[in-house]
């Protein structure tokens, strides 16, 4: 028997669209007096919150979700694992806070100073507040921040501190260290065979290797490459794979992240270029004169386009992907019915499979796009044997 998509379409879209008739609510008559209520009490929370300088909490609930998505896609300088609102209490770990100042130096404490952004740190004599924007600005001992809340003027030290995003890298950088270690004792102890988990990665290194490095590179100058690519890509594909987590890190979903990534691309693909690459560059092989002239400014921004298209396409998949997923995921509390939870469950069940595809596809395309710019800096060209 065969069935017509036709039908199926149209049932699912009456579902959706009828969503919000199954989800609870109160009656005008209450909404109306609520929300008056909810809004004078949110707003003078919020006045004696900021003549205090503390943080200003949402109360509603989308409010709420927004905040918490923005504190899952932001970096943070405390690990938090969960919190229990009713309770008030948060679960996790602070990291450490390193500054600079100009005036007072160099100062190092605990992020747990901060108490989740409501109190004062101390620190020599100097005291420091901990803004909405994860931020750290230098204030007086009430904790007074000038100009907008949540875009405050107060001077900015310079801030070293090791961040959610710094110790996932840091771990990530440890487990590499340790995972490639076994597999190359385990390569000198087997004779060249790999045990363990090395079975596992040995085929992904080969696959780098023969499918990455040599095509785009060549036999002759891939080996030199192929540390950083495939440090790059395992570095890559872990951090993703931990930003997929309850851990709410976000690491290469941060643009500081895929910016120092870029960098470092651009850095050794124009310091290991050869005179033809510079060549192509400024003065290309068959084109006429003028054109020259023209052209050259033109292949001289594509040098800097090339990094800057990686570190943009990085940080805008895996950035977009944390947001739909965690909006979808808020949708099953906004809609409070079993339908409408049901259907934000299953796709986000089904982004969520998707975003693990996604996570390896990212480190790949990251990794493929840099052996092509090593590629284009060493490739060795013969015009003169091309006109003969």
């Amino acid at each position: 028997m065969v069935f017509s998509n036709k039908p199926l379409q149209f049932i699912v879209a009456v579902l959706v669209a009828c969503l919000p008739l199954f989800s609870s609510a109160n009656t005008a008559t209450d909404s109306v007096h609520a929300k008056a209520e909810a809004t004078h009490a949110e707003a003078t929370a919020h006045s004696e919150k900021a003549a205090h300088g503390e943080h200003a909490e949402p109360t509603d609930l989308k409010s709420k979700i927004n905040a918490y998505i923005n504190h899952h896609v932001l970096d943070a300088h405390e690990f938090s694992l969960f919190e229990d609102e009713a309770a008030g209490k948060h679960y996790g770990f602070p990291l450490p806070i390193i500054l600079w100042d100009k005036e007072s130096g160099l100062h190092i404490f605990s992020s747990s100073k901060f108490n989740h952004g409501h109190d004062v740190a101390e620190s020599k004599g100097a005291y420091f507040k901990l803004g909405h924007d994860e931020k750290i600005y230098k204030t007086d001992a009430a904790g007074t921040l000038t100009g907008d809340e949540h875009h405050p003027t107060n001077v900015k030290p310079l801030d070293l501190s090791i961040t959610k995003a710094v110790f996932s890298m840091l771990l990530v950088a440890i487990l590499m260290f340790f995972l490639f270690k076994g597999l190359a004792k385990s390569y000198v102890k087997n004779g060249g065979i790999a045990s363990g988990v090395g079975r596992f990665f040995e085929p992904i290194v080969l696959y780098v290797r023969d499918d990455i490095a040599i095509p785009n590179i060549g036999e002759k100058h891939y080996k030199k490459y192929m540390s950083f690519l495939l440090t790059v890509f395992f570095f890559i594909w872990f951090l993703n794979i931990i930003g997929l987590t309850p851990l709410g890190i976000n690491a290469t979903g941060n643009i500081t992240v895929t910016a120092c990534l870029a960098i470092i691309v651009f850095f050794i693909t124009n310091l290991t270029a050869n005179k033809n690459y510079w060549g192509h560059i400024f003065w290309m092989p068959g084109v006429p004169t003028p054109m020259k002239f023209i052209l050259a400014p033109i292949e001289l921004l594509g040098v800097i386009i090339k990094p800057f298209s990686l570190m943009i396409r990085l940080y805008a998949n895996i950035f977009a992907g944390h947001i739909v997923l965690m909006s979808l995921i808020a949708l099953m509390f906004i809609f409070k019915s079993w339908l409408g939870s049901s259907l934000s469950f299953l796709l986000s069940f089904a982004i969520s499979s998707i975003e693990i595809l996604v996570a390896l596809l990212q480190a790949y395309i990251f990794t493929m796009l840099s052996a092509l710019f090593f590629g284009a800096a060493v490739e060795e060209h013969h015009h003169e044997e091309a006109h003969h």
